[in-house]
């Protein structure tokens, strides 16, 4: 069995795709194990502040990444026109985070990638808020999850303490930018690298088992 831990943020751009792509792989390779691991570009609102000067100066910062990742994107999903119709500051990651890490410890890593995917396409392609409460809300029962489990498990204490640990993780690994995929807590893939270059990875460390 192959263990893949899945580094990456709601509010990052080129994770969007990369999730998509491993989607992708998980059912073209029956010995993956993908844990999904939580990374915060933002993780309150005095990063961006920190790295930016304010709030109101990310959106449009952010937005001229989003093209690049749009043509990154096998299926050119990214709705940029609409996000800059919008009148929110862009979203900070630790609400979506805590949504999809409770998610996980509820009913597993396939129901955080459902609530993850349907966060980031809450984001990027319908053009919502995701650090309303309302809108994850939305995104968590757009799922087969049940709603009363996840909301209790979202409002536990456990349940950010489980997210920090993740990037307590990522530090130690050197990780600095998502996604991020670390393959047998050894190898390292960083970027949103294209399926094939993940494929022909995969398939050398299989072979070389």
């Amino acid at each position: 069995m192959i263990k893949i831990e899945f580094f990456h943020d709601a509010i990052c751009s080129f994770c969007f795709p990369m999730s998509a792509r491993m989607r992708r792989i998980s059912k073209k390779y029956n010995n993956l194990d993908i844990i999904h691991r939580s990374f915060a570009l933002a993780w309150e609102e005095e990063s961006f502040i920190r790295d930016f000067g304010s709030r109101e100066a990310v959106k449009p910062e952010v937005l001229n990444h989003w093209a690049a990742a749009n043509k990154n994107d096998d299926e050119h999903r990214f709705n940029i026109e609409g996000m800059y119709k919008t009148d929110f500051n862009f979203p900070i990651s630790k609400p979506a985070l805590k949504v999809a890490k409770a998610a996980g410890l509820v009913a597993g890593e396939a129901m955080y990638w459902d609530v993850f995917d349907r966060i980031q396409h809450k984001l990027f392609v319908e053009s919502k808020n995701i650090e309303d409460i309302t809108v994850l809300e939305e995104a968590v029962k757009e799922t087969n999850i049940n709603f009363s489990d996840w909301k209790a498990k979202f409002e536990d204490n456990e349940t950010e303490k489980a997210v920090l640990a993740d990037l307590e993780l990522a530090e130690r690994y050197g990780i600095n930018v998502v996604p991020t995929l670390i393959i047998n807590e050894k190898y390292s893939l960083a970027g949103a690298v294209s399926q094939e270059e993940i494929e022909s990875a995969l398939d050398r460390i299989i072979n070389s088992q």
